[in-house]
């Protein structure tokens, strides 16, 4: 038995459902960070790019922050599927929460890297380089931001 008490029938859903606000808050962190980093605020112009054939610099940039927001939130959901994933195998939760963590922030950086910026119209080797770094540190606000808060929601939920 895992040494989250899941007995309650709405405290797993609940935990999905907490963690669609954590994960606005980790995305509203990402976006601190954004602005200080080269390239920082073109990931999002990627995605965007990427769902409209047009190159990130002429990608909507409302349809660029709806699309951040969105992943930002939905990902938070992601994130508690693996926590309670690694709460079966991993005691404390605080211990699953940071497995679950490591293995997101892979997941996150990967997806953007491998699926989405190739896809990117006009964008050079050298450019695209920097928009996966500035990513990765990116990601690495968000899921240092969010396992802190899923966690401790699993914990009272």
């Amino acid at each position: 038995m895992s040494p989250l008490v899941v007995d309650a029938p709405l405290s797993v859903p609940l935990l999905f459902l907490a963690a669609i606000p954590a994960a606005v808050v980790a995305t509203l962190a990402m976006d601190l960070v954004m602005p200080r980093l080269r390239e920082g605020e073109t990931p999002p112009q990627v995605a965007s790019g990427v769902l409209t054939e047009r190159a990130p610099d002429n990608a909507p940039r409302r349809l660029a922050s709806v699309v951040h927001y969105v992943a930002g939130a939905l990902t938070g959901p992601l994130f508690v599927w693996l926590f309670l994933v690694a709460n079966e195998f991993l005691s404390p939760p605080e211990l699953a929460g940071a497995a679950a963590g490591v293995v997101l922030y892979p997941l996150m950086v990967g997806f953007f890297v491998l699926f989405v910026l190739p896809r990117a119209s006009g964008m050079p080797q050298r450019r695209a380089s920097v928009v996966a770094r500035a990513w990765a540190i990116e990601a690495f606000v968000y899921v240092l931001v969010l396992v802190p808060l899923v966690t401790a929601a699993a914990l009272y939920l």
